[in-house]
């Protein structure tokens, strides 16, 4: 399932990321890599706040769609 529709304060784990090769690029380098872990902190419209490797980090929905759990 995507990103955007994991439940907000619920550990999970990241089974690939997906897109063209710069999506890909741009959200590895924000540390969205398989076996990740991330807890989505907030959710309004598909848009996310998640925590990862130590770090908050805001996406867009268009981003968020990319990345699978």
């Amino acid at each position: 399932m995507p990103l955007t529709m994991a439940a907000i304060g619920e550990m999970n784990t990241i089974s690939r990321v997906g897109g063209n090769e710069e999506t890909r690029r741009f959200l590895e380098n924000l540390g969205f890599v398989a076996g990740a872990e991330v807890t989505v902190l907030s959710a309004i419209s598909g848009n996310v706040i998640v925590n990862i490797k130590d770090s908050r980090v805001a996406i867009n929905a268009e981003m968020a769609r990319h990345i699978y759990l």
